[in-house]
């Protein structure tokens, strides 16, 4: 009996396994890359959460990443009652100019992005070359001038001189622009005109609600921005009732410096507290992104 073995080609037996050992090692790299990232996104904020639950002595005479006494619920009526419950002013203050202003700022920037992108006017180019070109130009080069201006218009220690300021975001406009060249359909908005609709109409319900996923992008990096804000309510606000939260908790810490009375515990406690509303943004937006997804899927 003959017994037939059928031949490989050259080179196929070690090919094979090689490739798939070259797989295996970058798939272990890429595993170990996304856990070392991982770690070094969640451990300050690990800290964080167990630096909150320590007593003022534990906060530095035990270890930073593991728990001692928890001592959570006391530090948080402390910060609540401290100088009369002001960090409660400072987070209703924070809300406020956060709220105010980017909610003006993506209604504003929205509304510039959808005219650069759908209609086609004399000096759009320039105009486009004057909004990328403003990316280079420092925001401290502006405080002065800003601050000569808002003193003249008396605005210096109101919260105008942080909400206007927030209205205007080159950045959020070219976002928008380039959104809007790829959600809106020309051809959509000509049928809206052939059947009567004015421009106005035509943005907020079309063009608007197209653009809600980039219109949720611009809100929520306009409110991080908001919230973060400390440059400058440092330079425009001098009421500390008025302070936003990250200038209050600031201001805690040099405490420290000029009155040898340690605060640290409170601010922990206090950068916790701040998260929340983030957090909660966070949460309550993803049904948009999820949406606009789901739009362009289906497109």
């Amino acid at each position: 009996m003959t017994t037939i073995t059928a031949k490989r080609p050259a080179g196929q037996s070690t090919a094979a396994p090689a490739g798939r050992r070259h797989r295996s090692r970058t798939k272990v790299a890429v595993i170990m890359g996304l856990v070392a990232f991982t770690v070094y996104s969640v451990a300050p904020v690990w800290w964080l959460v167990v630096a909150a639950t320590k007593s003022q002595s534990d906060l530095y005479t035990t270890g930073g990443l593991w728990f001692a006494e928890f001592r959570l619920w006391e530090n948080v009526r402390g910060l609540f009652t401290y100088q009369d419950g002001i960090f409660l002013t400072w987070m209703g203050n924070t809300l406020l100019y956060g709220l105010a202003g980017t909610t003006g700022m993506t209604l504003i920037c929205v509304a510039c992005g959808y005219g650069l992108a759908m209609y086609r006017f004399r000096g759009r180019g320039v105009m486009m070359g004057a909004i990328i070109g403003s990316f280079l130009v420092p925001g401290a080069l502006l405080t002065i001038p800003s601050f000569l201006l808002y003193t003249d218009l008396g605005l210096i220690d109101t919260p105008w001189a942080i909400i206007l300021p927030s209205f205007f975001s080159a950045f959020s406009v070219y976002l928008a622009k380039v959104y809007a060249e790829g959600a809106i359909p020309p051809e959509l908005l000509e049928a809206a005109r052939i059947d009567g609709a004015g421009e106005y109409r035509i943005f907020f319900t079309v063009g608007a609600r197209l653009m809600s996923t980039g219109a949720a992008t611009i809100f929520l990096l306009g409110f991080v921005g908001s919230w973060n804000s400390f440059f400058g309510p440092l330079v425009y606000l001098r009421d500390q009732h008025k302070w936003p939260v990250m200038l209050g908790l600031y201001s805690w810490l040099k405490v420290k410096v000029d009155n040898s009375t340690d605060l640290t515990g409170l601010v922990v406690v206090g950068s916790i507290i701040s998260l929340i509303p983030m957090v909660a943004l966070m949460i309550s937006m993803q049904r948009y992104w999820r949406s606009g997804i789901t739009l362009g899927s289906l497109k």
